[in-house]
């Protein structure tokens, strides 16, 4: 199963979910304005890439944040408050984890569950 975490005004976010339609994926989509991540897994996506690569660095969001001293756990609490400050789309490909535009990566787990499925 593939899940998109993003929002509908992210451009990333809907090519991604373009993507896999156009492969004939129904990727389960899920919207972070109106859901929030849950805590567990915002963190596998903290665990595999570090905190700082879900950072959207030329957001608004984040241009706000440039004053501001935050802990780890504020700054989680943040990304799921304000989604826009977060790189999108966040993807799930079974155990497969992936931050913005990743292609290659997609691609080539479209392929391989085309040969195993």
């Amino acid at each position: 199963m593939v899940q998109i975490f993003g929002t509908a005004k992210s451009p990333g976010t809907m090519k991604a979910l373009r993507f896999f339609k156009e492969r004939g994926i129904k990727p389960q989509f899920v919207d972070l304005q109106r859901r929030a991540m849950a805590p567990g897994e915002i963190a596998r996506f903290v665990q595999k890439f570090g905190l700082s690569a879900l950072i959207d660095t030329g957001s608004k969001s984040y241009e706000r944040l440039a004053y501001l001293r935050l802990s780890d756990e504020a700054l989680i609490q943040r990304l799921l408050d304000e989604p826009q400050l977060m790189v999108q789309p966040l993807l799930r490909l079974g155990a497969t984890l992936t931050i913005g535009w990743d292609e290659a990566v997609w691609r080539n787990w479209y392929q391989h569950q085309r040969r195993v499925g």
